[in-house]
């Protein structure tokens, strides 16, 4: 089922951004994630579909747009319907 809204760590997960919650917790607490152009230090944040999400990882920065929500992780496949790289031009990420 899809969700309209949902936590910022948990889609970081189910977006395969990052490998667990906890870890997608700390990257927001630390403040390397922002939502719209505004950093976030909360992981409890509502994100949904539309939103643009800028993620400072260890070797690169992601911007990411926001496309669905998902319920559970999943494999890289469903994973990467729920976002666009804005760096890409040809859409949602590809395998």
């Amino acid at each position: 089922m899809e969700l309209a809204r949902q936590r910022l760590d948990k889609w970081l997960c189910v977006a395969r951004v990052v490998k667990t919650r906890s870890a997608a917790a700390r990257l927001v607490e630390d403040g390397y994630v922002r939502v719209n152009g505004a950093r976030q230090v909360n992981p409890a944040k509502v994100v949904g579909v539309g939103d643009v999400l800028t993620v400072a990882l260890e070797r690169h920065v992601r911007v990411l747009r926001v496309l669905g929500t998902a319920e559970r992780r999943g494999p890289f496949r469903e994973a990467s319907l729920l976002f666009e790289d804005a760096a890409r031009a040809d859409g949602p990420a590809s395998p």
